[in-house]
């Protein structure tokens, strides 16, 4: 027999599916809750459901009602979905206003909006079991992943990612819809702040005639260029390689910046880079004698 919060979620998520935003259950860990058809294979797997199996998280996210129920059938232990950002038309952008450890990201987009000149619309409002909001708006394409990079406190929910939906109910509580906020529509994001969410500027690749003359210089530039050539399914190897050839060559610290920036523009997000990196980092300070 389904249990409350299981029937309560996909209630909601199909709700949420009928305005045109595709949605996949969750768990109450927020991870994806339908298990991945490859768990045991050997090697990582690049696949994201061209196999034909469900259980490739936000990959799976559909607005097909039949769809849905069957992810959630697959799923009994599912109390909450997540909704896919950056998915056409809308392009859903989830900015995510977080007020732990001591981070105000409300107070934060404000002072944003205050220093650039922009107001903040009224849109689709989530509050969060810890106090926080996610602002939902509408994007004319795909805008990137980043966690604290605008502001501390400030995550924004791009191509590649999902936002937990309002009925969800996680570990820390449950996800709601703010009073008065059911009956706004998405707004666009404001330009002012879809220019701050883009990502930074590519390192830059200096020309073979102007090639860094210090060797360590050389091999630096030659590290962020690997990273920029990775295909997907293969950046983060890429960029672990990159960044334990930086550390093993003592300049890890100074050049894990460009490494992330570079990950960045190749579709990783600024957290998973930078944790990527920070792995590297301890591996190589492990290995010292």
């Amino acid at each position: 027999m389904p249990r409350p919060d299981h029937t309560r979620a996909l209630h909601a998520a199909l709700l949420t599916a009928a305005r045109g935003l595709p949605v996949i259950p969750l768990s109450r860990t927020k991870l994806p809750a339908v298990r991945s058809p490859h768990r045991g294979e050997t090697g990582a797997t690049a696949c994201r459901g061209a196999c034909g199996r469900p259980g490739h998280g936000v990959h799976d996210a559909t607005t097909d009602p039949a769809l849905i129920r069957a992810l959630f059938a697959l799923a009994p232990w599912a109390t909450g979905y997540g909704i896919a950002c950056g998915v056409p038309p809308a392009h859903l952008v989830g900015v995510d206003l977080d007020v732990k450890h001591g981070a105000d990201g409300v107070g934060a987009l404000h002072a944003l909006a205050e220093t650039h000149g922009f107001a903040v619309p009224q849109t689709v409002t989530v509050l969060t079991p810890s106090g926080g909001r996610h602002l939902w708006f509408t994007a004319p394409g795909p805008v990137p992943n980043s966690a604290g990079r605008l502001a501390p406190g400030i995550d924004i929910r791009g191509a590649g990612g999902y936002v937990v939906g309002p009925g969800s109910r996680t570990v820390a509580g449950r996800y709601l819809l703010a009073p008065g906020s059911t009956g706004h529509p998405l707004a666009p994001v404001p330009e002012a702040l879809l220019r701050l969410a883009a990502p930074p500027p590519a390192p830059p690749r200096p020309p073979e005639q102007e090639a860094p003359r210090h060797p360590a210089e050389k091999r630096a530039a030659g590290l962020v260029r690997f990273v920029l050539d990775s295909r997907e399914g293969e950046r983060n190897g890429r960029l672990f390689w990159a960044a334990c050839r930086a550390y093993d060559a003592g300049f890890g610290e100074a050049l894990a910046p460009a490494l992330v920036t570079a990950a960045v523009h190749t579709g990783l997000s600024e957290r998973e880079a930078a944790a990527t990196v920070a792995s590297a980092g301890r591996l190589r300070a492990s290995a010292e004698p």
